[in-house]
Order: structure tokens, then C-alpha cells, then sequence
């Protein structure tokens, strides 16, 4: 059986399944504010601290959206492995993404990941599509919700 056969086999039967929930990631101000450099996005709900106590509803300043959704990469290290005879990943994008809930800074997040659906693309090419939630500790409502597409590339036999 082909490398590609057998992970396609292994991620369908994962359908409907949780493959993983991260560490806990806390992002705080000193995080937030290297984010606004690299982004060039230097909103003050993110940056000014005195200014978002006392003009935001959040009591302080929070996260970029952008910043809570590119945690999704470490998070995806730490639950979602690679097959057998895979040479690569690429992140294929997203179908849905939804920002939830704004995260304070000091916040701790994690990722929760379920298997969705996967299909073979090619002889080489699957693509798996997760369901990717980021929750906040201590809130009931997630930072955000997305559908991700991560391709798993194999050698051609």
C-alpha cells in the first residue's frame, strides 16, 4: 500500500474525531506589541494600555485578531502529526474564520483541533480539513473558530 493510501485511510477514519489540544500560550503585552512592529498595525486598542482601560469595554489592551489566528501554527505542531512517507505540509488556507471573542492581554490560549474531512488531491496530495478552535481560559466563548486546510504532501511513487 502506497504512503499516501494508508495516511488517506488513517486520516478518514479520524472524521469527527479531536486529534488534539495544545499547551496553554499566554500572549501578553510584550507579545502584542512586537506583533503591532512586525504588522505594521499599531491600533492603540493593542498598544495603549492606559488609553484601552479607559476607552474600550475590555479593560486593557487586546490581542490582534491576526496574532490569535497565526498561534494556530504552533499549535498545529504540538497536535497535529505527520504521516508516514509524508516529505511535507503546507498550509492550504482557510474555508470559514470567525473572531469570537477579543483576547486581554495576559490571556492564556490553546488550540483544540478535530478532523473534518480529507481528501486525496493527487498521488501525492491530501488535503485534511480541521476545524481549529482557540479558547481562552476561564471564557466560554473562543477567540475565534476556522475551518483549516493543511495539505500533506508525499513522494511520487
Amino acid at each position: 500500500m502506497k504512503a499516501i493510501d494508508a495516511a488517506f485511510a488513517e486520516a478518514n477514519s479520524q472524521v469527527g474525531s479531536e486529534l488534539g489540544v495544545s499547551e496553554w500560550v499566554t500572549v501578553d503585552q510584550a507579545t502584542i506589541d512586537a506583533f503591532a512592529e512586525t504588522t505594521y498595525d499599531h491600533q492603540w486598542i493593542h498598544i495603549d494600555p492606559e488609553r484601552a482601560a479607559k476607552e474600550t469595554p475590555f479593560g486593557g489592551t487586546i490581542a490582534h485578531g491576526f496574532l490569535t489566528l497565526s498561534l494556530a501554527s504552533k499549535f498545529g505542531y504540538e497536535c497535529l502529526g505527520r504521516y508516514d512517507g509524508q516529505v511535507m505540509g503546507i498550509n492550504y488556507g482557510f474555508n470559514k474564520l470567525r473572531f469570537l471573542s477579543p483576547v486581554k492581554a495576559g490571556a492564556r490560549v490553546r488550540g483544540r483541533f478535530v478532523m473534518h474531512e480529507v481528501k486525496k488531491r493527487s498521488e501525492t496530495d491530501l488535503l485534511r480539513t480541521t476545524m481549529l478552535t482557540i479558547e481562552i481560559e476561564g471564557q466560554e466563548t473562543p477567540a475565534l473558530v476556522a475551518e483549516w486546510l493543511g495539505l500533506a504532501v508525499f513522494e511520487a511513487s
